[in-house]
Order: structure tokens, then C-alpha cells, then sequence
């Protein structure tokens, strides 16, 4: 069967000063697929858009802010996602650089800054670390957020199936 997926950024915006990331806590509409997790900003591309310049919109519509600097992290192709199974194909980039004043909120939720080794202690493998973090995160979120900020240039690319709102798997590789 072939892969016809919603294509999308996602950004994690890090304030390398203060070792801090801008999350969205999805708390604005009750409907919302994301409605209690916490995520990065991004979105679907819209018609006429590459991944940056749709990106770029994400990032000022969600966020207020424009982006001066981002680097792509990787890719991931999520399949049967969420409660209407939708396929996604994701652009991961990590954002350290910008112009402008924050939103505290948007039409999805509110903005906050929240430490780097919290947000990264929610993707440990010990589940009493990740549960002290206290960040709902989506389960898949865990296997690919510390790839983001980890010090390997290289670009991930990777699957990862859900089954609804069940993760499945997560395979991945480098290059």
C-alpha cells in the first residue's frame, strides 16, 4: 500500500542560554487530538509552501516569533496516528535562533519554557524518571526528542507506527 501522508514540521525552540525549550501545552480545545500533551510547534504545509517557509508560518502564527536560525534533525514518517489515524510525514528541526517577543498563547494552548534536562528526563527509560519530569508527552515522543538536541550532526530518519492512540514501534537510522 503506498505511503500518502499529511507532511508537517515540528520545532523545538531552544534557548541555549538558559538551556530551556518552548513547548506547547495543548490545552485550549477540549476536541483537539493533542488536548493535554505537550508538544513543539509546527503544522501541516499548506499549498505553495516548502517545508522551511511552512515552517517559518508555523512558528510566527504559533509562537509570534521569526525564525533566524534552524536545522533540520530529521524526518519521521508516523502512520495510523492519533484518533483519525492519519498518516504523517514530519520535518524535525531544532530552532535557536529568532526575532520578536513570545505568544504566552495560542488558538491550541500555552506557551512555556520549559528546562532542556526536564523535557529530556521525560524520555528516560526509567519510568519513575519520566514520571517525576511530569510532561504528558505522546509514548513515540520519548525515542525521538533526545535525538533532536544530542550532539551527532547527522539527520535521523525514521517509522514510527501507532495504532490510534497506541505507539507500536520505532525504528530509525542516521545519515
Amino acid at each position: 500500500m503506498s505511503f500518502v501522508p499529511l507532511v508537517g514540521t515540528l520545532a523545538y525552540i531552544l534557548d541555549r542560554e538558559l538551556e530551556e525549550v518552548l513547548l506547547i501545552r495543548r490545552n485550549a480545545r477540549p476536541d483537539d487530538d493533542h488536548f493535554g500533551k505537550v508538544n513543539g510547534l509546527g503544522g501541516k504545509l499548506e499549498i505553495g509552501e516548502h517545508v522551511l517557509s511552512g515552517l517559518r508560518r508555523e512558528i510566527k502564527e504559533e509562537a509570534g516569533v521569526e525564525i533566524v536560525s534552524a536545522s533540520l534533525r530529521g524526518t519521521i514518517a508516523w502512520t495510523d496516528f492519533g484518533p483519525k489515524r492519519e498518516q504523517w510525514l514530519g520535518f524535525i528541526f531544532l530552532v535557536d535562533t529568532w526575532d520578536g517577543e513570545f505568544l504566552e498563547k495560542n488558538n491550541e494552548g500555552s506557551l512555556e519554557w520549559v528546562p532542556l534536562e526536564r523535557l529530556i528526563n521525560a524520555c528516560d527509560t526509567d519510568p519513575e524518571v519520566r514520571s517525576r519530569a511530569n510532561l504528558p508527552l505522546w509514548e513515540g515522543d520519548r525515542y525521538f526528542i533526545p535525538l533532536i538536541f544530542d550532539s551527532d550532526p547527522r539527520c535521523f530518519h525514521g517509522s514510527m507506527p501507532y495504532d490510534g492512540d497506541k505507539f507500536m514501534d520505532w525504528i530509525f537510522e542516521r545519515h
